[in-house]
Formats: C-alpha cells, structure tokens, sequence
C-alpha cells in the first residue's frame, strides 16, 4: 500500500507556513480545513496553506511536497484511528465512531493518488476557492536522476 510522506527540498516551508510539518511526516490533502473559509481568510501565512499546503497527521503542519512511499497496514490503520480523534477533538465531529468513516474517506483518496505512482514521486497540490467550496488540483512529478532519499526522511531510524 501507497500513500505519501512530507519532504523538504529547502527550507521555504520554515517561513510560509504558520505551522511547517516536519520532514517524513504521513501527510493528506486536509482540504477540508477550509471547507468554510472565505476571501478574507486567505491572508499572510494561511493564505499560503490554503494555496498549497498539504496536511501532515502527525504533526498537522503543513507541506508544500509529499512523496510516495510504502506504507503498512497497520500504519495506516493507526492513521485513520489518528484523524478521526483529531476530527472529535479539533473540528466538533460527535465522537470517534462517528469520525472514523470520514476519516477512512480521506486518507483513501490519499491512498489512491499513491497506489500507481512508484516511490519517491512528488505530489503539489493547489487550491482555489469557489462559489460552491475549495477545488483542488494535483500535480505529480516522477522522480528522476536523483533519488529523493537525499532529501527526504521515510520510515523510522527505531
């Protein structure tokens, strides 16, 4: 199973994010942050969130590039279980069962991006919001003559 894990190539998420993920973070779209944000939101820091930012689960900063990899069952059974108490305790979802299949549902659209990509590709998101909502674009970049294990962090040194 695929899904995809915060990298850095420099340092610009440091200053264009009120809250950077750190590096090798299992990270999501989390468009749904902004599911009720409107023009006047969109300024400074979360401006720049909303424009391209994917979510991380562990930290819940922001990224501008993620990076396919491998991931276990049990990772990202832990993932869901994460997002959806983040959902109870963060955005008012009820409680957790209520939480869980939402959270399943976002974690799965991660998971499909990943599934046909080979590791190390890159994803970029952008977003523009809309008369009815926030629309998202995905782009992809294969990974080329470098590997990106120079540059990002997968997996635990445990």
């Amino acid at each position: 199973m695929k899904l995809a894990r915060t990298i850095r190539l420099d340092e610009s998420d440091e200053n264009v994010f009120d809250h950077p993920a750190g590096v090798g973070e299992w990270a999501i779209s989390g468009g749904f942050e902004f599911a009720n944000w409107t023009e006047d939101d969109l300024k400074g820091k979360q401006r720049q969130a909303f424009a391209n930012g994917w979510l991380s689960l562990e930290s819940g900063g922001r990224a501008t590039f993620v990076a396919v990899a491998d991931i276990l069952d049990t990772e990202y059974n832990a993932l869901v279980d994460q997002l959806a108490h983040r959902f109870v305790a963060e955005f008012g979802a009820p409680s957790v069962e209520v939480a869980r299949p939402v959270a399943l549902e976002e974690l799965e659209h991660m998971r499909h991006m990943c599934e046909d990509q080979v590791d190390n590709t890159l994803l970029m998101v952008s977003r523009t919001l809309e008369e009815v909502g926030v629309h998202e674009a995905y782009r992809y970049s294969a990974p080329h003559d470098a590997e990106l294990e120079a540059f990002a962090v997968h997996g635990s040194v445990d």
